[in-house]
Formats: structure tokens, C-alpha cells, sequence
């Protein structure tokens, strides 16, 4: 079945198109052509003069809809955060996986696999933050959980096939040899929780590590004398960084910097999203301890940050803010950079014939009107 979106600004790989209809054929863009040249058979979809963005992309979802996919790593579950973040324009995401036992991982791998098999829209594949990483660094992470990567593990890790793969760790409390062995395997090695220097950053990253989670949060600063992680991040010319564009993980000045030294080309909005976004109840349970959400911040009794109450749009909106962004910019990191960073961008992540239809779209105060995964509207 054909369909045509009409009468709407379109964000192509090529800059913004006024005058552009999108045809999509089954889950694909089959055509972006001028409104006359549309297939006849194409039914049409007015968009009423908004913006047509590529659909945002999130590597780092831990839970959303009152729900967290550590708890209960199901299908079921996997369902529910997929829904609740698709009203908020994210169209590709990774479900994320605290630092916990082996055997939850395993659970967490089967669920990804069967949520995947079974056509739950959005799902990408998972990303595994932990449970290799620095107890110094360990924010609300649980440290009695924190492991050696070692081969039992590193079997489990690479076990998934079905969808993309990423591992946060930190670089100091494994081998260089395992980084190399996880890449070599085809997963996405991304450092974070990590007290690691800049030369054992820089170690890691010439054997294969390509990211850096929720830059400036958990992971050893830039200081004069020793650059640490922050400093080895802004430093390479080649890697990628997540960073959460909330107002409270990082300073609006930090994010500039961060956008002056990397630019917007190797930025990536990520959310550390909890079960709080999408849900009506604002506190939740995490490995034993109470979360409260208050002011759109996620905290431990401690204070501790505990993820965050961040939704894609939210984020996208944010950027153009805080980071002083043009729209185009604030869409590449939100959708073609987190693509191109896991190595898919080849079918998702912009708006350009042969790629999966998976849309935003926004009106002029940048709000979601409307959503669509692999050519079905989802909100």
C-alpha cells in the first residue's frame, strides 16, 4: 500500500524541503518527489504545514511507562516502554540494562530477542551498562554487582545476534585484549562509570572503543594536570558521546563546550530515561532503594541522580535551548548520529528513499503532532 505525506517542511539528508511529498511504500521511503509527481494510487496524508524530522533515536532507555526493564525483562515490559516513548517521538531505542547478576543479563538478552522477533516497533537492539565498570564511579549503580569482563561474561555479551549490541564499561578494570575481543564480535564498546585516566582512555580507544556514556556524568573530569575521560572524550576526533540534555546532568555551559569540541556532529541526545517518563507516578523502586522524581530530576534518598525523567522531544527541544543549536543541528544529534554510531544509519536516522519510514513530526513550538515507525502512525 502506498501513502503520501503532503503539505509539510521535510528535514532531508539534503537540508529542509518545502516543497516535498514523502511516499512511503510498506516500512520504506519509496520516493521524495514534488507534489505532482505523487503515484496516483498513493492514499494522502496532509502534515498541515508542520515539520517532518527523522524519528528520534535513544541508545539509552532504561525503563518508561512506570515500568524498568531490569524488573521484569520481558516482552511484555519491553512493549510498554516502547509505547510510552514513541508519544514523545522516539522511533529506535535501545532498552538499557543496569549493572546486575549474570544470569539477569541473560534474561535481559532473551527478552530483547523475542520483544524483537515479535515486531515490538522501535526496538534496535540492547545496550548493557554495566556491570564492568569502577565502584568510584558508580553513581546509582549497585558496586556489589560490578564484575571482571572475563569469558564467561564476555560469551554472554556477545551472545545476541538478532539486533545491535552496546557495552558500557570502564576501560581501567578490563584488558585491552577484551575490548578488542567485544569489537571484533561486533559490539558497541562505549566507556563510562569510569575513573579511567586520559592515556587508559586513549589505550581503549585505539582498540576499538568508539563512545562515551552520559558525558561529564560518572566518569573521572578534566583537570589541568590530568585531562581524565571528560578531557580524553573532547580530545578524539572520532568517537561519539551521549549526553543527557535534561538542564540537571550537565550545565548549559558544559553542553557548549562539549558542542565546541566535538560539534554537533558527534554529539548523541540520550535520555538514561526511568520508568517515571511516559507514567503518572513519580517515584519508583530501583534494586531495593526508592526513587523520588521531583522537577523532572530522578533522585535516590541520597541524592544520588538516578537516570532521569528526560523524554526524546523534551531533549530535542532542550538542545535548540540550552546548546543554542539550529533545528537541523538538534535533529542530527537525535536521530542520524545515534544511528551512524551503532553502524545502522544505512537504514534509519534520516529522511531519504530506501530507508525505514519512521517520522516525527513537530509543529512550530517544536511539540510532537504525530509519529510513525517503519510506515505506521504509532501517536
Amino acid at each position: 500500500m502506498l501513502a503520501a505525506l503532503i503539505n509539510g517542511r521535510v528535514l532531508t539528508e539534503h537540508g529542509m524541503a518545502q516543497d516535498c511529498a514523502v511516499v512511503i511504500e510498506g516500512d520504506r521511503i519509496a520516493a521524495l518527489c514534488d507534489q505532482n509527481d505523487i503515484p496516483p494510487a498513493a492514499r494522502r496524508h496532509d502534515l498541515a504545514g508542520r515539520t517532518l524530522l527523522p524519528g528520534f533515536i535513544d541508545i539509552q532507555v532504561n525503563g518508561g511507562g512506570g515500568v524498568l526493564f531490569g524488573d521484569d525483562p520481558t516482552v511484555d515490559t519491553l512493549a510498554r516502554i516502547a509505547r510510552a516513548h514513541a508519544k514523545f517521538g522516539t522511533t529506535g531505542f535501545l532498552p538499557t540494562l543496569i549493572s546486575g547478576t549474570l544470569e539477569q543479563l541473560e534474561r535481559a538478552i532473551s527478552a530483547v530477542d523475542a520483544a524483537m522477533a515479535a515486531g515490538i516497533p522501535g526496538i534496535l537492539g540492547i545496550h548493557i551498562e554495566g556491570p564492568f565498570l569502577n565502584p568510584a564511579r558508580k553513581g546509582i549503580h549497585d558496586a556489589t554487582n560490578f564484575r571482571d569482563l572475563d569469558l564467561d561474561a564476555l560469551e554472554i555479551v556477545t551472545s545476541f545476534k538478532r539486533g545491535k549490541t552496546l557495552v558500557t564499561l570502564a576501560p581501567e578494570r578490563t584488558k585491552p585484549e577484551m575490548i578488542a575481543a567485544l569489537v571484533a564480535a561486533g559490539i558497541v564498546v562505549s566507556a563510562g562509570h569510569s575513573d579511567a585516566t586520559c592515556s587508559e582512555v586513549r589505550v581503549a580507544l585505539d582498540r576499538g572503543l568508539t563512545g562515551f556514556t552520559h558525558l561529564f556524568n560518572a566518569m573521572s573530569p578534566l583537570r589541568a594536570r590530568e585531562p581524565g575521560m571528560v578531557g580524553a572524550a573532547l580530545d578524539d576526533g572520532s568517537s561519539w558521546c551521549g549526553i543527557i540534555v535534561d538542564g540537571h546532568h550537565v550545565d548549559p555551559v558544559a553542553l557548549r563546550l562539549a558542542l565546541a569540541a566535538k560539534g554537533s556532529e558527534k554529539l548523541m541526545l540520550v535520555t538514561d530515561a526511568m520508568p517515571s517518563v511516559g507514567a503518572d507516578t513519580k517515584s519508583f523502586m530501583l534494586q531495593g532503594r526508592r526513587i523520588s522524581v521531583a522537577d523532572g530530576i530522578c533522585r535516590a534518598p541520597d541524592g544520588t541522580l538516578a537516570g532521569s525523567d528526560l523524554d526524546m522531544a523534551s531533549a530535542f527541544r532542550n538542545a535548540i535551548r540550552m546548546m543554542r543549536v539550529d533545528l537541523a543541528s538538534a535533529s542530527q544529534m537525535a536521530s542520524r548520529n545515534p544511528a551512524a554510531y551503532l553502524g545502522i544509519d544505512d537504514r534509519i536516522g534520516s529522511i531519504a528513499v530506501g530507508k525505514q519510514a519512521s517520522f516525527v513530526l513537530i509543529d512550530e513550538k517544536f511539540a510532537v503532532s504525530e509519529v510513525w515507525i517503519d510506515g505506521r502512525m504509532q501517536w
